[in-house]
């Protein structure tokens, strides 16, 4: 029952952070969809760890470089999806209120997505491998 729990609770999560995100695009004062882009990075910033997991063989304790290589770039991702609103704020193509709302939304997001791979990271028997 707690993997049930731990899926409400990490959908919330991410309930609140589009909620952020679509507050930073569609509030009267702001009216610019420009952050709504940041959708792109949640959708990838997964990818390169999933992929290393199916390919990486976990039983060695010693570090791997594909394993590396995918948090890399995963933390690329991130700290890409955390500078755009800032350049677009820089930029005035949003307002700084907006930016705030924005990055707010991202913390919460990649939380949840951080959450996620550590519930459900683990062998046991309710897995994400299962899906």
């Amino acid at each position: 029952m707690a993997g049930i729990k731990a899926l409400i609770s990490l959908s919330f999560g991410g309930a609140v952070g589009l909620m952020f995100l679509m507050l930073g695009c569609a509030l009267p004062v702001y009216n610019t969809y420009w952050p709504l882009f940041l959708l792109f990075f949640y959708i990838l910033s997964p990818i390169p760890y999933c992929i290393s997991r199916r390919v990486v063989d976990d039983t060695d304790s010693a570090s791997n470089a594909c394993k590396e290589l995918a948090i890399f770039l995963t933390t690329g991702i991130v700290i890409s999806a955390f500078g755009l609103p800032i350049v677009f704020a820089r930029a005035t193509v949003i307002a700084w209120g907006a930016c705030a709302l924005v990055l707010t939304g991202n913390l919460v997001i990649f939380s949840t997505i951080l959450g996620f791979f550590m519930v459900f990271g683990t062998n046991d028997d309710f897995s994400w491998q299962q899906w």
